[in-house]
């Protein structure tokens, strides 16, 4: 298995996500990362929850749209062919906006892949 090409439309979006999610990890025999492809339209989150990971860096690559990111600090916007990088243990919630004028695609990397790496992160009022 030295190489594999793979059409990320041949594989069926995951199910109970806010927005499409097409999990390109598995599908491409990958095991020190976690490679995901999210096509967001306005109003939809990507992530399941606002949350953060204690081991996994994740990086958010910008396809086509422009992609929001909730910080505790402040909201990023991120416009196509841009890098967004969220270390660990930092709280993040990817998004496109309601007043978006078009979808949002993204590829999401996340090294090392975490399965039970993921906790809720709920803001302070």
């Amino acid at each position: 298995m030295g190489y594999r090409l793979i059409d990320p439309d041949e594989i069926e979006p995951a199910p109970d996500r806010p927005s499409e999610c097409r999990k390109l990890a598995g599908a491409a025999g990958l095991e020190s990362m976690a490679i995901n492809r999210f096509r967001a339209e306005p109003g939809e989150d990507l992530p399941l929850a606002y949350h953060y990971h204690d081991t996994q860096q994740e990086a958010f690559y910008v396809l086509s749209g422009t992609l929001a990111v909730e910080t505790p600090a402040e909201t990023y916007e991120v416009p196509a062919e841009r890098l967004f990088v969220v270390d660990p243990e930092h709280p993040q919630r990817a998004y496109n906006p309601e007043d978006a004028g078009e979808a949002v695609t993204v590829l999401a990397i996340g090294a090392p892949p975490a399965a039970d790496d993921a906790h809720v992160y709920e803001p302070e009022e």
